[in-house]
């Protein structure tokens, strides 16, 4: 196996691994040692998910998040420097992507660190593909902002650009506040915009349903406690 950054994309929530990832995943996953990983007790339980007879203590965990600096995200890179294949691992879906993973890549790059991205589950290209919008042109924008006014104002402007510029709008919630997140898309975008709710992709209960706004009124099901991403297209 060529020593290289590799990023291991992981299941989107309690599906099987053989159902969203290829077998060679598993072959790469086996030959590496050290994983710069978003949560180190998902990373375990996602390896052992991958090969139930890994061993665990053999290996090296360094945490990636918001709170990690630069510079310590520098010297996790020793080992792949040295020689040694390294995986960067997300808590859910492809690392890099609307993850912190993006900067131990960019960091790999500029040192001209080989960087290897597997095949895997990503919940905003599924989510474009089941919901028949623009695929040639949409942008995702993670999380809005919270705040009712300054909501209002960035769903207005996203449906502008769906009218101006023909582009899917992409943005998620935190799970416990999706359906106020609904109820504000509900009162703030034109009757005739259409909405896609895409929830549990990949998992068991997926749903992927795209109505125009007048259409959802009074028909939104419950979507506390379960993850989804929206899209936004006329």
């Amino acid at each position: 196996m060529t020593p290289a950054l590799y990023l291991l994309p992981v299941t989107l929530g309690d599906t099987p691994v053989e159902t969203v990832l290829p077998s060679y995943n598993k072959e790469v996953i086996l030959g590496i040692r050290h994983f710069i990983v978003e949560d180190v007790r998902s990373a375990r339980r996602f390896l052992k998910k991958v090969d139930r007879e890994i061993d665990i203590d053999a290996l090296t965990f360094y945490p990636l998040n918001k709170h990690t600096s630069p510079e310590d995200i520098s010297g996790y890179l020793k080992p792949l420097i040295a020689g040694q294949s390294m995986g960067v691992i997300s808590e859910a879906g492809c690392p890099a992507v609307a993850d912190p993973g993006a900067d131990v890549v960019a960091i790999a790059q500029r040192k001209n660190l080989k960087v290897v991205p597997l095949v895997g589950p990503s919940s905003i290209i599924l989510s474009v593909m089941g919901s028949g919008f623009n695929g040639q042109s949409f942008a995702f924008h993670g999380y809005l902002p919270i705040e009712p006014g300054e909501r209002a104002k960035r769903l207005k402007v996203l449906e502008q650009r769906v009218y101006s510029e023909q582009q899917t709008q992409l943005f998620i919630e935190t799970p416990y506040r999706n359906n106020k997140m609904v109820e504000d898309i509900l009162q703030n975008c034109r009757p005739q915009t259409k909405l896609c709710i895409a929830a549990n992709i990949t998992c068991e209960g997926e749903y992927i349903k795209t109505k125009t706004v007048k259409e959802w009124q009074g028909k939104v099901p419950d979507l506390s406690k379960i993850p989804c991403i929206f899209l936004l297209y006329k």
